[in-house]
C-alpha cells in the first residue's frame, strides 16, 4: 500500500474489517449526541431514494429518535423521511419499500419537478441553455432546498448519506446531496453498508439494488459503477487497503484528485489548498 492510498484511508477513517453491530450503535449513538449537545435540534430529515445508502440511514436515524423519546421523555423527537421524486420516480416501488423498512415518524412527499423546471425556463429566458447534466445537478441542489426548508421549520438538521466509497470518488453534487449537517454513514463502504442493511433485518433487494444517481432525463438509472468506470468492489478493496488492478488504482486516484473541491470548505486565500 503506497503513501496516497494510506493517507486516503486515514482521512475516510475506512477499516478494513467491521462488527456490523457495532457500527450501528456507534452511528446511533453519534447521532444522539449531536442532539443532546444540540437541545433546539427535535428533528432528522433525510431524502429517500430507495437506494442502500438512504435507506440505511433512514433507519439509523428512526432508531436514534426512538431511543431519543425514550430518554429524554420528550415525544417531539421525530424522523422526518422525505420522498423528493422529479415528477414520477422510475423506481417509486423502490422508495416505498424502503420507507416500509424505515418506519418513519413522518414520511413527506414533495415534486421537485415544478421548482426545477421554471428555473429551467427563467434561465432560457435569459439565454442560458441548461444541459441535462447541469439540469441532475439541480436536482439535487433543490432536494437539499427541500430539506433544509423542512428542517428550518421544524427545529431539525438534514441527514447526509455519504460514505467511503462515495466519498473518495466525490460521487455526490456539490451543496446537493453533500451539503447536509450530519454524516452517519461516513467511514463505511458499500459493501459494509450492506452488511449493517443484513444485521438491520433490510429485505434484499434494498441492499442488492443497483446503485444509481437517477439525475439526468436523457439517462434514467445509469448504474453508478458505469458513471465512475470503477467498480464498488474495486473501490470498497481500496479504501479497506486491499490491491486491486493498476487501472482501478488509476481511476479510483483520478476521481479522488479531481473531486478534492468537494470535499473542502470554500476556499480562501488563508488556504493552502489553491497553491
Amino acid at each position: 500500500m503506497d503513501s496516497l492510498q494510506k493517507a486516503i484511508i486515514e482521512e475516510l477513517g475506512a477499516k478494513s474489517q467491521i462488527d456490523p453491530k457495532e457500527e450501528i450503535r456507534k452511528s446511533i449513538d453519534f447521532m444522539k449526541s449531536y442532539l443532546y449537545k444540540y437541545p433546539f435540534l427535535k428533528t432528522l430529515v433525510l431524502g429517500i431514494s430507495g437506494g442502500q445508502d438512504s435507506s440505511l440511514a433512514g433507519r439509523l436515524a428512526q432508531l436514534t429518535m426512538e431511543e431519543m423519546r425514550i430518554e429524554t421523555k420528550d415525544n417531539s423527537y421525530q424522523f422526518i423521511a422525505v420522498r423528493l421524486p422529479y415528477g414520477e420516480q422510475a423506481d417509486e416501488a423502490d422508495a416505498k419499500k424502503a420507507l416500509d423498512f424505515i418506519k418513519p415518524d413522518i414520511s413527506l412527499r414533495v415534486d421537485i419537478k415544478p421548482a426545477i423546471d421554471a428555473s429551467v425556463v427563467s434561465l432560457s429566458e435569459t439565454g442560458v441553455s441548461i444541459s441535462d447534466f447541469n439540469k441532475g445537478n439541480m436536482k439535487a441542489r433543490q432536494r437539499m432546498i427541500v430539506q433544509y426548508a423542512i428542517a428550518g421549520e421544524k427545529s431539525g438538521a438534514v441527514i447526509g448519506t455519504d460514505h467511503a466509497a462515495e466519498n473518495i470518488t466525490g460521487f455526490y453534487t456539490k451543496y446537493g446531496d453533500g451539503g447536509a449537517d450530519i454524516l452517519p454513514l461516513f467511514r463505511l463502504n458499500k459493501r459494509q453498508g450492506k452488511a449493517l442493511l443484513k444485521e438491520l433485518g433490510a429485505p434484499a433487494e434494498l441492499y442488492l439494488k443497483i446503485p444509481t444517481a437517477d439525475l439526468e432525463d436523457d439517462k434514467p438509472l445509469v448504474a453508478d459503477e458505469v458513471a465512475l468506470g470503477v467498480t464498488y468492489d474495486d473501490i470498497d478493496d481500496y479504501v479497506e487497503g486491499k490491491e486491486v488492478s493498476a487501472k482501478a488504482k488509476e481511476t479510483i486516484e483520478n476521481w479522488y484528485k479531481k473531486t478534492q473541491h468537494k470535499r473542502h470548505m470554500p476556499i480562501t486565500i488563508f488556504d493552502d489548498f489553491w497553491k
